[in-house]
């Protein structure tokens, strides 16, 4: 039994891994209904307001769910959300037993799921590949948890460790295979965000370039959701013919002092004010990242200069560090990764844990994990 539940969690697990681009800000859900040793059926969470995937699944199994295991990746539901509760349906398709990975950190579930099945006589194991189960959703576990999206911080710098010349210039550090890895980044993400300066000095467009044809969960010709761009600007000096504020999708400006003037030219262009409630002349940036959890996003993904990238560091907000090393030098005179004032001691230095490193064409990429306190 213990060697059958793993594999047929591991398919549930595949199956949940397909709503990568497109089930936030749900978590990445995915289902497999067992009867005497065959798969009847299977499904996995789509998009938000769509059918979850114990629904499809039972869908799929039809009648022969009667009696049957069912294998999910997460607890199922027991409120009425966006749609009704999987736990009503999995009993009243008569489930015999309930194999879940993990717990649902969603305060309206949290363990009400699996009493409730467990009262109705089902039986239920749950941890099965949890461990899996949670590295497919922790922006969705922090928000739920901590009231923070996952902040995850992208980098690309020459083996130096330089991310752009003295004057600024950047394009481009890494060649186009690295350059397209972070298209995905941006595709999963439900944010993108940066500062000012980078949008005076770069002018970006922080959009996802990549077509429904190359992102599993799109259907052919369908419009790639594009993550809401987000810019630090204390002042409000960004100009309203910046180009992220003509592209598909929105762009929000989070400010620290009210400027009518400047925020009715930007409204006009397009943008979002947000107006962050603490952080003095500067926006306090963990505020901004409840204020952007409340708004049910999940994973932001931080691209900007040293400045903002050390900040955030510093400050114990960043989960994940993607960095992309290229193989050149840039000099002294060049800019560095992050701009990290008053560590003047050994015992200062912030330590990393390096998870993975792999080549991306030419470059090297790394992924590393910010050491917090115990």
């Amino acid at each position: 039994m213990e060697a059958e539940d793993r594999i047929h969690m591991a398919r549930a697990l595949r199956l949940a891994a397909r709503g990568r681009f497109t089930s936030a800000p749900n978590p990445q859900v995915g289902c497999v209904i067992l009867r005497a040793g065959k798969i009847v059926g299977e499904g996995w969470h789509r998009r938000a307001g769509e059918p979850h995937a114990e629904r499809l699944a039972l869908q799929a199994a039809g009648t022969r769910a009667a009696g049957a295991t069912a294998y999910v990746t997460l607890e199922p539901c027991c409120h009425q959300g966006r749609t009704p509760p999987c736990t009503e349906a999995l009993l009243r398709a008569g489930i015999a037993r309930v194999v879940v990975a993990m717990e649902d950190p969603n305060p309206l579930v949290a363990g009400k799921g699996l009493a409730q099945l467990r009262a109705a006589g089902v039986q239920v194991r749950q941890g099965v590949l949890e461990e899996q189960a949670r590295a497919l959703n922790p922006g969705f576990i922090q928000r739920m948890t901590r009231g923070l999206p996952l902040l995850r911080c992208k980098l690309a710098a020459s083996l130096d460790g330089r991310t752009a010349l003295a004057s600024g210039e950047s394009q481009w550090i890494t060649g186009p295979p690295a350059r397209r890895q972070v298209q995905f980044l941006r595709a999963r993400s439900g944010a993108v965000l940066t500062g000012i300066g980078t949008v005076l000095q770069d002018d970006p467009a922080l959009n996802v370039r990549l077509g429904a044809e190359e992102l599993p969960g799109y259907a052919a010709g369908e419009t790639v959701r594009q993550p809401l761009r987000v810019i630090l600007d204390s002042h409000l000096r960004c100009p309203p013919d910046a180009k992220l504020l003509k592209l598909p999708g929105q762009t929000l400006i989070a400010c620290s002092r009210p400027d009518p003037e400047r925020e009715a030219r930007l409204i006009t262009a397009g943008a979002q004010i947000y107006r962050c409630p603490r952080g003095g002349d500067r926006v306090h940036l963990e505020t901004l990242l409840r204020h952007l959890a409340q708004r049910e996003i999940n994973e932001v993904l931080l691209e900007s200069g040293p400045t903002l990238a050390g900040a955030a560091l510093q400050a114990g907000l960043v989960d994940e560090i993607q960095l992309y090393l290229a193989p050149h030098l840039l000099g002294d005179g060049a800019r560095g990764l992050f701009h990290l004032p008053g560590l003047e001691q050994m015992s200062q230095r912030l330590p990393l844990r390096i998870r993975e490193v792999r080549w991306v064409g030419a470059d090297l990429h790394i992924t590393l994990i910010p050491e917090r306190p115990s």
